[in-house]
């Protein structure tokens, strides 16, 4: 009996990226998958009605930068931007 592959799948090609973008040597490997993980787990219960379908972190020698992916800019952004502003301050005391 020979191998057999889904038509529907080979076709389809999902391909994925990373949902974290950094390098880190020895020790730091794990600093920074514990804040990645402690960034993601706030940020979906801080924005679970904002219908957020992608957590992107970048991180370089000085900042992190992280990346949402919402249907709903508004409710992340707030009126005036003010909810912007109140997560990244709580995003930098995490």
């Amino acid at each position: 009996m020979g191998q057999k592959v889904s038509p529907v799948g080979l076709r389809i090609g999902i391909n994925k990226d990373w949902e974290s973008k950094w390098y880190a040597e020895g020790k730091d490997f794990a600093k920074y998958l514990n804040n990645d993980f402690k960034i993601r787990k706030f940020l979906e219960k801080k924005l679970s009605g904002a219908a957020v379908s992608n957590i992107l972190i970048e991180r370089t020698t000085d900042k992190t930068e992280v990346i949402i992916n919402t249907a709903k800019p508004g409710v992340v952004i707030g009126h005036g931007g003010d909810e912007i502003e109140k997560l990244k301050k709580e995003l930098t005391k995490l």
